[in-house]
């Protein structure tokens, strides 16, 4: 298996690094700069890139790199990716590294929008936050509740690799919607301490997003009353989603 780190990116990205054996692959490299002097400080090779979509700050530094190493790219068939030399609609099983990767669509934030399991690891790029989930730029929002209920359904040890520091705006929202939740008081503790001390938010575990996750909660009764309070059209998870993702939008 893999190790992973974060190279950090513009002003709260995170690009994905995986190594093995002094090999690597990058996961959403929006910037190919902070990509190029972490590869070589480390003595790595790039030997791969995956793409959850296409949006500048996720794709904008793979030409770039694929000048300098011509490797294959994963991304979303469905979108257009700089230099994807191999197309994935979801369902796929890919090799990285030595390690198999699952390839999950979740539609939602982009039509085309993919995510990578590698073992007990989800990199999810704008679909899952920390406390949060991607804006619907391009999808509904029942394809955007249901990638999530498939993400929901991972094994709740999962770790969540997301693409953006969002945890502590994400939280502030989630207290609001749920202000006697007291595992998101919990959190929202433990992440000013992290933020404070200069670390990161991320990734969390899946059990920790279903505890404290608004978009995540959408069948408990303390959501669903937020939810009616905000105009919701009845209580079905989709309707749910689709009011508390208003409320987060201008919130």
């Amino acid at each position: 298996m893999f190790e992973v780190s974060f190279i950090p990116a513009f002003k709260d990205n995170y690009i994905w690094l995986l190594q093995h054996d002094r090999r690597a692959f990058v996961v959403d490299p929006g910037d190919a700069a902070p990509v190029i002097a972490r590869l070589e400080a480390d003595g790595l090779a790039l030997a791969g890139i995956l793409i959850t979509h296409h949006h500048a700050d996720h794709q904008g530094g793979v030409e770039a790199l694929i000048r300098r190493w011509p490797v294959p790219v994963f991304a979303p068939a469905a979108e257009s990716i700089t230099g994807c030399s191999h197309p994935l609609s979801g369902g796929e099983c890919i090799d990285v590294l030595g390690t198999p990767v699952q390839v999950l669509a979740v539609p939602g934030h982009t039509l085309g929008h993919v995510a990578y399991i590698a073992g007990d690891r989800l990199f999810c790029g704008d679909t899952l936050f920390g406390a949060g989930c991607g804006r619907l730029f391009e999808g509904t929002p029942a394809q955007m509740a249901e990638s999530l209920a498939v993400i929901a359904a991972l094994p709740p040890a999962t770790q969540v690799h997301c693409a953006h520091e969002y945890t502590e705006a994400n939280l502030r929202f989630a207290l609001a919607v749920e202000p006697d939740n007291p595992a998101i008081r919990e959190r929202v503790a433990r992440v000013a301490g992290l933020r404070a001390a200069g670390r990161s938010s991320v990734p969390s575990t899946l059990a920790e997003e279903l505890a404290t996750n608004p978009f995540l909660r959408c069948r408990e009764p303390g959501v669903i009353a937020a939810a009616k309070r905000q105009g919701a059209a009845g209580d079905s998870p989709v309707a749910v989603f689709s009011a508390i993702r208003g409320w987060r939008n201008g919130f």
